[in-house]
């Protein structure tokens, strides 16, 4: 099969070019010897959503709860990741993080964290004091704190790039251009229609990131959870400022959001981000303001009101965030004090595709369900790029199951 061809009959196609995407192809093309593999991405390039414009850490698995597929994928995850970018020559750094308790009344949940990761098996977890903090970060300031050596950072678009490479390498057809508008079962396979033809394939897999719920509903899975949009919005240091932030500085996160609130983050090209902020917005793709079609289903969804009513608080205080470049910088300066509005630029932004509930959970775990002779990746947000290749392993293994 040519690299870009999208037509025809194949084994196994899979929908999204992203990092999951790529790696659950890559993985089912190392098992399956032979077979003729697709992978469809809606966008001229890989890699241009959550993969592209994420604050590129991987995470060590401190976060989340003991048992969960997040803290299992994770662990395992960062491990095979960094096993990769050595073997492929990927850019990354084991530069450390970081969690920072600013006053005595975020000491229990620290202490939450701390278990949390050491049930995880975060290798090397332990706990710092003031003077510990001042060693690893000369410019930070905080009572008590976690510190994480094996948390790093990592270019993940060049993870893709190689993943997309050797895929191609061995055969299997990575069209770009090809937005999936519908699935349909048909004779024993599923016909994948997309913007340049159609696909006829055994399996199907979605890794569709923000346009996951669409995919799934479309091959007849129920619509809880949906996809419900955030935008992270970051600044970044100026040049000359960078040295205020050596490696990557949290804080101590809220118990009842996924999101882990405004941080100091060192990359892997030299930049220094802060943030994201976490808001709700009225599109999924990052490059638009506005989505008509987006936006009624956000609003369609009880689950969004609910989440609304919840958490209201929170939300002023991130469209404050939004709004005032000084309010911004407050809120990091709280963990480095020396920091000024003058010492940031703008920086870039990006969406997380984030599952909610129509009881207005907000799903705080990878989900992967079943419907309509597919898989379908329906909630993958952080830590999904750290533990891509440790996902695809338990994407394979199903698809292997459904098989028999």
């Amino acid at each position: 099969m040519a690299h870009e061809e999208a037509d025809g009959d194949v084994d196994v196609a899979i929908v999204g070019g992203g990092i999951v995407g790529l790696a659950t192809a890559r993985e089912l093309q190392r098992r399956r010897p032979g077979a003729r593999l697709a992978v469809l991405e809606r966008e001229a390039d890989l890699g241009v959503h959550q993969t592209g414009s994420n604050s590129g850490v991987a995470h060590a698995g401190i976060y989340y709860k003991p048992g969960s597929l997040k803290a299992q994928l994770c662990v395992e995850g960062i491990r095979r990741l960094y096993d990769f970018c050595d073997e492929h020559g990927v850019a990354y750094e084991k530069c450390g993080k970081v969690i920072v308790a600013l006053d005595r009344s975020e000491l229990g949940r620290l202490d939450e964290l701390e278990a949390r990761g050491r049930a995880n098996g975060v290798p090397d977890l332990r706990r710092i004091g003031p003077d510990d903090l001042r060693e690893l970060e000369p410019h930070a300031v905080g009572i008590d704190g976690l510190h994480s050596p094996h948390t790093g950072i990592v270019d993940f678009r060049g993870v893709a790039a190689v993943l997309a490479a050797q895929l191609r390498d061995a055969g299997a057809s990575v069209a770009t251009g090809c937005e999936v508008v519908g699935l349909e079962r048909r004779a024993g396979r599923t016909v994948v229609r997309h913007a340049r033809g159609e696909l006829r394939a055994r399996q199907v897999i979605t890794c569709a990131g923000a346009w996951s719920d669409r995919l799934a509903v479309a091959a007849g899975a129920d619509p809880d959870p949906r996809i419900v949009p955030f935008r992270g919005g970051y600044l970044r240091l100026r040049p000359e400022r960078r040295e205020l932030v050596r490696s990557l500085i949290y804080p101590v996160p809220d118990p009842d959001l996924p999101f882990l609130g405004v941080h100091l983050t060192k990359r892997v090209d030299g930049e220094v981000l802060l943030g994201p902020t976490a808001l709700l917005v009225a599109a999924r793709d990052r490059r638009r303001a506005f989505d008509a079609v987006d936006l009624r289903a956000t609003l369609g969804w009880p689950g969004t009101w609910r989440v609304v009513r919840r958490f209201w608080r929170t939300g002023l205080t991130e469209i404050g965030m939004a709004l005032s470049r000084k309010a911004f910088v407050r809120a990091c300066a709280r963990y480095v004090p020396e920091l000024r509005p003058e010492d940031v630029l703008p920086g870039p932004s990006g969406v997380r595709a984030q599952a909610v509930g129509r009881d207005g959970a907000l799903v705080d775990d990878f989900v992967v369900s079943e419907a309509g002779g597919a898989l379908h990746v329906r909630n993958a947000p952080s830590p999904a790029a750290t533990s891509s290749l440790a996902i695809a392993r338990l994407i394979a293994d199903r698809a292997d199951a459904a098989r028999t």
